[in-house]
């Protein structure tokens, strides 16, 4: 009974997903640049947060 069960469930299942494909037009050269696309805005964010994390640890600290 187990296995007539699960082999419906797969056909559903297939049939389900093999009706969700869509043929999908993905264009990524666009004329307008976003600021997250440049490298240095990463480096720069990456550099603050370096050095708000060391701020933070070496803050609680009394020496």
């Amino acid at each position: 009974m187990k296995k007539i069960f699960f082999s419906l469930a797969a056909a559903f299942y297939s049939t389900l997903l093999l009706a969700q494909e869509k043929d999908v037009n993905v264009n990524i050269n666009t004329k307008g640049s976003n600021w997250y696309a440049s490298p240095w805005i990463w480096v720069v964010g990456a550099a603050v947060f370096i050095l708000l994390l060391v701020a933070l640890t070496r803050g609680g600290r009394r020496d």
